[in-house]
């Protein structure tokens, strides 16, 4: 698979400006209503929210060097239970994650990442451009079932579509 470093500086862009009206949408709930379990696979938006910043910070952690999650993953959906310091936290994220593709040449796609996987229990090596789609995708996927929560909560949403994104 060849990617480019063009491609990974538009999808962190693209990252941020969902995550930007997300959070403003997910705002308009009450912290319960945020909690409730909605029948997603971590049960609310909040939860999935929370996986969602964990699991971008230990992937970042790998990617980077920077700080990792102090928490497992089975507690990753109360990474952070209060909203304030949550979004505060995700937007630092966005800027971490736009601010290490900006870093990144071609060069960079090459090659292979190596990490220990808490879920397997095993080191793991994985091409570096599989691991960067799987991360993009896996904000992607979850983001689509908070659009979904935050649709059937009634509250208004954006769009979600990548071609609608502003280019720089």
């Amino acid at each position: 698979m060849t990617l480019t470093a063009d491609w990974l500086r538009m999808m962190a862009r693209y990252n941020s400006w969902q995550n930007d009206w997300m959070l403003s949408a997910a705002a308009t709930l009450s912290d319960d209503a945020r909690r409730q379990d909605r029948g997603a696979f971590f049960g609310s938006v909040s939860g999935t929210l929370c996986h969602l910043l964990w699991a971008d910070t230990y992937w970042m952690s790998r990617f980077d060097g920077g700080a990792a999650p102090t928490v497992s993953g089975k507690q990753s959906t109360d990474y952070h239970s209060d909203w304030e310091d949550f979004c505060e936290t995700r937007k630092q994220m966005d800027r971490r994650i736009e601010n290490w593709a900006t870093r990144q040449s071609d060069s960079d796609m090459s090659g292979d990442i190596t990490w220990y996987s808490g879920l397997k229990q095993s080191e793991l090596s994985q091409p570096k451009t599989k691991i960067y789609a799987h991360f993009f995708n896996h904000q992607t996927h979850h983001r689509g079932q908070v659009h979904a929560m935050l649709t059937g909560a009634g509250v208004k949403t954006s769009d979600t579509d990548l071609v609608f994104m502003e280019l720089p």
